[in-house]
């Protein structure tokens, strides 16, 4: 049943706020008709209507604590931004894609919102990606709270709540059961507003969702508290807001409030929802629309007058056409700017200031020591470091601790880490990999700096619209306002005997298309420790390739070079110095690379190795070096050969250097099959050293 309220009184608000909430009710329903009108001039691009969800937005932004609270908003949420601060001027900006937008810059369509300073966080366009960047900004809210060591801690709240909503279509995506998930079992103070208007598109929501009611389905999740309102009526939904608000402030956990909408137009203007939406049920939401019922009860229940009423719609549109004018006037973003705030602008990993000289300790050790090492050294240096990820910690029941050695990841990377900092900075995910993303993301939105694992790369895909559209962009899309700067630890990589279909993926040439992440992938065990160093220090996402085979191999092997020891990234490394042919190749494919060249110095051909040690960027500059060096390349990745990564560096060659050549640039790739689980399968699946070495004979008789 919904909640109504029949009287004002009980809720605190004055007249004058009751008063305003019809202002602000009325001022985002006109900006939606006039950004209608404006889309029929051919005057903006887009146009995404919020109209019918006024009231519970409205009540919501009144409830909740601008510059306190935190907010990720969907894009119905116009009244919302309107509570939160933001003018219509300001709105306006974004329709018609101006520089002075402060959501985007002139980058997003409209009604993709974000507000600095209203800690209205950047949003995008796919569906329900939000769900899981709130809960981790919730819990990075938490972690600033009780962390100790940190340096320029940013400002955070023992009781600040943070705001999340979409529609009830959204629920079907599994990012939202995700989210719940981790919010319940964390007790995470994250508000979940469904604004259910009944349909997703033109899909009804009884096709969406088991009896029609995600409220209903959502009532025996332990730990998460499930409110029902009419979103339709302001005065109960700000009643609803504030009951779940002190709920969550006392520390009691998440609350999910399922509101009553209405969606009197279409979905956007490329939906005609008459084509799908009988009559009957278009008057029925008529008789609900807040924008004409809540004027009538404010006057029928003496709050306002008629005059007072009829003033307010004057004054709104007075306002509305003052804000047209001045956007429709405002500058465009210039062309020139396309690339800032693809990264950081004040911290480049590629400079010299990441270039530091090795300290050797001890005995050489394998890429799996020096790792742990590095995340060791970097967590004592660093007290915003938090490590998660499937099986990464010792043990999540701590008490255990005592009688077992710990897990520390299925490769035994983070062994120990739990121990030494606690289960608060290193703990178990759910199984889930765009719940780790997703979370790490709203983490490093907060101010920390996650550093986390995902355990193969063959189960990376869950995560991929988590890393594609919206860890790689948001600083992007937000022009700078929000960014989020975090470590993906991946273990990839075939050449296992055993390893098969679905634990022997490469494939980042994939994440090379991801602008605004970068990618390493060492090849020695001092090397993984400088790059991880350079890449937890960096200021960007980055994504860190672990290769598997490499991991305790002796050849990689190589003494601890301190704690202050970084490679900075787009430096490649000449593993092997030649003068008759170059192969420019990196991850487990440089050993196979030596070997070859090994091989052929017997030959008389001198083949000299380039190990890249980042694809994102690549040492442009050593590539040009080789080439003019050799005049012959050839290009080896463990990746599959069509649209591998060495596509790219042979592109490269032939675009900037052809007139060095006195031969064709080869490339080898594995085949354009899976990797098979039969040894035999695998040794002709992937690239092997006899056959890198025939190629490069081949190459040298050219």
């Amino acid at each position: 049943m919904a909640l109504r309220v029949d009287s004002p009184t009980a809720t605190g608000l004055s007249r004058s706020e009751l008063v305003d909430m019809y202002r602000l009710m009325l001022l985002s329903r006109k900006l939606d008709d006039e950004e209608i009108k404006l889309k029929k001039q051919n005057l903006i691009y887009f146009q995404i209507s919020g109209a019918g969800h006024e009231a519970v937005l409205v009540a919501a932004g009144k409830a909740l604590r601008k510059g306190y609270d935190w907010f990720y908003p969907y894009y119905r949420d116009r009244a919302l931004m309107l509570a939160l601060g933001m003018t219509p001027v300001e709105i306006l900006y974004e329709a018609v894609g101006a520089a002075a937008d402060p959501n985007s810059g002139g980058r997003q369509m409209p009604s993709h919102w974000g507000l600095k300073r209203a800690n209205v966080v950047s949003q995008s366009s796919p569906t329900g990606t939000q769900f899981l960047q709130a809960v981790g900004c919730a819990e990075g809210g938490r972690l600033l709270t009780v962390l100790d060591q940190i340096r320029d801690r940013r400002p955070a709240y023992k009781d600040e709540v943070t705001y999340v909503s979409a529609g009830d279509g959204t629920t079907s995506e599994g990012e939202f059961w995700e989210a719940i998930n981790s919010a319940a079992t964390g007790a995470a103070p994250v508000l979940f507003l469904i604004t259910d208007n009944q349909y997703a598109i033109s899909v009804p929501v009884e096709a969406q969702t088991p009896g029609g009611d995600i409220g209903r389905c959502m009532s025996s999740v332990p730990g998460l508290r499930v409110m029902r309102v009419d979103g339709t009526d302001p005065i109960a939904s700000y009643q609803a807001v504030m009951e779940a608000s002190q709920h969550m402030r006392a520390g009691k956990g998440p609350v999910l409030l399922h509101a009553m909408v209405i969606r009197p137009y279409g979905h956007s203007m490329s939906d005609d929802e008459v084509s799908y939406k009988p009559s009957h049920e278009r008057e029925e939401e008529a008789r609900r629309d807040p924008v004409l019922t809540y004027p009538k009860y404010l006057v029928r229940e003496g709050i306002a007058s008629e005059e007072t009423i009829a003033q307010i719609q004057k004054d709104v549109d007075a306002e509305i056409a003052e804000a047209e004018a001045q956007a429709l006037a405002a500058a465009k973003p210039k062309p020139e700017t396309i690339y800032d705030h693809l990264y950081s602008p004040t911290v480049d990993p590629s400079s010299a200031a990441f270039e530091t000289e090795p300290k050797p300790e001890g005995q050489p050790e394998t890429m799996v020591t020096l790792i742990n090492r590095c995340l060791r050294d970097e967590m004592e240096r660093d007290g915003r470091i938090v490590m998660f990820g499937e099986d990464v910690a010792d043990a999540t029941r701590e008490q255990n601790l005592e009688s077992v050695p710990g897990k520390g990841g299925v490769f035994k990377v983070t062994a120990g880490l739990q121990k030494k900092f606690g289960k608060t900075r290193v703990f178990n995910s759910p199984l889930a990999e765009a719940n780790i993303v997703g979370r790490a993301i709203g983490m490093a939105t907060r101010g920390i700096k996650p550093v986390v694992e995902i355990q193969f790369f063959d189960y990376i895909w869950p995560a991929m619209m988590q890393i594609r559209n919206e860890l790689t962009m948001m600083r992007w899309r937000s022009n700078g306002d929000f960014s989020c700067p975090l470590v993906i630890r991946v273990a990839t990589g075939g050449y296992l005997q055993g390893g098969s279909i679905y634990h022997s993926q490469s494939g980042e040439s994939i994440f090379a298309h991801c602008p605004g992440l970068r990618i390493a992938f060492p090849s020695t065990a001092q090397d993984a420790n400088g790059l991880l160093r350079t890449a937890i220090r960096c200021d960007d996402p980055v994504l860190f390739l672990e290769h598997k085979n490499i991991y305790r191999q002796p050849y990689a092997k190589g003494p601890y070079p301190g704690p202050d020891y970084m490679v900075p990234f787009g430096k490649a490394r000449v593993a092997r110095e030649g003068s008759n042919i170059s192969v420019i190749t990196w991850g487990a494919t440089v050993n196979r690379a030596m070997q070859a060249a090994q091989r052929l110095e017997a030959e008389g051909i001198s083949v000299e190795v380039i190990d890249l040690r980042t694809v994102v960027p690549f040492d442009r500059e050593a590539i040009r070096r080789t080439v003019e060096k050799t005049a012959r390349v050839l290009v080896l990745h463990e990746d599959v050969l069509t649209a591998g990564f060495g596509g790219e560096i042979a592109a490269v060659i032939a675009e900037h250097h052809f007139d060095w050549l006195d031969a064709p640039v080869r490339r080898i790739g594995a085949t354009d099959t899976p990797v098979g689980y039969a040894p035999d399968l695998e040794d002709a699946i992937l690239p092997q050293v006899d056959g890198i070495t025939q190629a490069l004979r081949e190459l040298a008789k050219y």
